[in-house]
C-alpha cells in the first residue's frame, strides 16, 4: 500500500488511521466535509507533505470517486449519529461501496459489535449474529450490503471494534468520564462501575486495522479488533485520578436514569436500547488476527489512559 484515502478522517478512528498510515510512509488523502477540521488535521501533522485533503460528501459517491481515483485502499471511518442511523446508515454504505466498485478498489469498513446483540460470550468472527435492537438489526443489513454480490469490482472487509478510548476519541461511552476527570469537574460514567468491560486503545486499533488492510487475502471477511483485556469503571476512575490528581465525583448513569434523561435529550433516548453493552456481554476473540496477522498490540490501560488524559488536559488549558 503506497496511497490511501481516509473517509471521515477527522473523527476518532479516522485520525488514528491517518497517523498510522503516515508512520508507515503511506501517502494519505484525508476526506471530509469541514475544511477547517481538515486543515487543523494537516497542521497537527506538521504539514507532512504526504498528507493532503479533499473536501466531499460521504453520501455523494461521485465526490468519493473523484477523491479516491488514484489510491490503493479506501478506509471508511465516517459514521452517522445514533438518532440518524435509521435513515442514513444504509445510504452511507451504498455510497462508499458504489464508489469503491466504480474504481475497483479495496475498501476497509470500520464498524462496531451491535450485530452480535446481548450475548455473554467470547466469540470469533463466525459467531452467530443475534441482534435484538433496532441498531443491531440495521448493522446486520449494513454488513449484508457491504458484502453484497452486486459489487463486482470492489473488495471489502469489515473490522469490528468494541468500545474504545484514546487521544482522538470523540463519541465513546468513556469520553464524558475522561473529559470530566481531565477538567477536574464532576462527570458521569455510562453503566455499572463494577462491571469489567472490553475497551480498545485507538492507536492499537489503527495498527491492527492497517496490518489487516495490507494483506490482500484479508478482504471479503469480518475481522475482530480486540482490546487489551477487561477493566471496570472503578478501575478506570482510580487510574485516572492517580494520573491527574483530580478527585471530583463520577456519577454512574443506569439505564433508568438515561431513559429519564432521554425524555428531554434525543441522543440519550437512543442510548437506552444499547445499554446492554455496558453489562457483561460479548468479548472479541483475537485468535484469527494472531494466526493470520501476528501479535495483538495491547497498550496497558495505565499507559493508554495517561496519554489520553494528557491530551484532554492540554485541550482544557488552551
Amino acid at each position: 500500500m503506497k496511497t490511501a484515502i481516509v473517509l471521515g478522517a477527522t473523527g476518532g478512528s479516522g485520525q488514528v488511521i491517518v497517523s498510522e498510515l503516515l508512520n508507515r510512509g503511506v501517502e494519505v488523502i484525508a476526506f471530509g466535509r469541514s475544511q477547517s477540521k481538515l486543515k487543523a488535521l494537516i497542521e497537527e501533522h506538521d504539514n507532512n507533505p504526504k498528507l493532503t485533503y479533499k473536501l466531499g460528501d460521504i453520501f455523494d459517491y461521485q465526490t468519493i470517486i473523484e477523491a479516491a481515483k488514484d489510491v490503493d485502499v479506501i478506509f471508511q471511518c465516517a459514521n452517522v449519529k445514533y438518532q440518524e442511523m435509521k435513515t442514513k446508515l444504509l445510504p452511507l454504505g451504498e455510497s462508499v461501496m458504489k464508489a469503491a466498485d466504480a474504481l475497483g478498489k479495496n475498501i476497509v469498513i470500520v464498524d462496531g459489535i451491535y450485530v452480535y446483540g446481548h450475548q455473554v460470550a467470547k466469540g470469533d468472527e463466525n459467531h452467530p449474529h443475534h441482534p435484538h435492537t433496532k441498531k443491531g438489526k440495521l448493522r446486520v443489513e449494513f454488513e449484508q450490503l457491504i458484502f453484497n454480490s452486486k459489487w463486482k469490482n470492489a473488495k471489502a472487509l469489515i473490522v469490528r471494534l468494541p468500545d474504545y478510548y484514546g487521544p482522538t476519541s470523540q463519541n465513546s461511552y468513556l469520553q464524558p468520564t475522561l473529559e470530566g476527570i481531565a477538567a477536574n469537574k464532576t462527570s458521569i460514567f455510562i453503566g455499572n462501575l463494577k462491571t469489567p468491560r472490553e475497551y480498545v486503545y485507538l492507536p492499537d486499533a489503527a495498527r491492527m486495522i492497517v496490518n489487516i488492510a495490507e494483506k490482500d487475502d484479508s478482504y471479503g471477511e469480518n475481522w475482530n479488533i480486540p482490546g487489551a483485556g477487561l477493566i471496570s469503571g472503578n478501575e478506570i476512575i482510580k487510574i485516572s485520578r492517580q494520573i491527574t490528581g483530580n478527585q471530583k465525583i463520577v456519577i454512574p448513569l443506569t439505564k433508568s436514569t438515561i431513559r429519564f434523561i432521554g425524555l428531554f435529550d434525543e441522543f440519550m433516548r437512543e442510548i437506552v436500547e444499547i445499554m446492554y453493552l455496558t453489562k457483561e456481554g460479548f468479548i472479541l476473540s483475537g485468535e484469527k488476527y494472531e494466526k493470520r496477522i501476528g501479535t495483538i498490540p495491547k497498550t496497558p490501560f495505565k499507559e493508554g489512559l495517561k496519554e489520553t488524559l494528557r491530551v484532554l488536559m492540554a485541550k482544557e488549558n488552551r
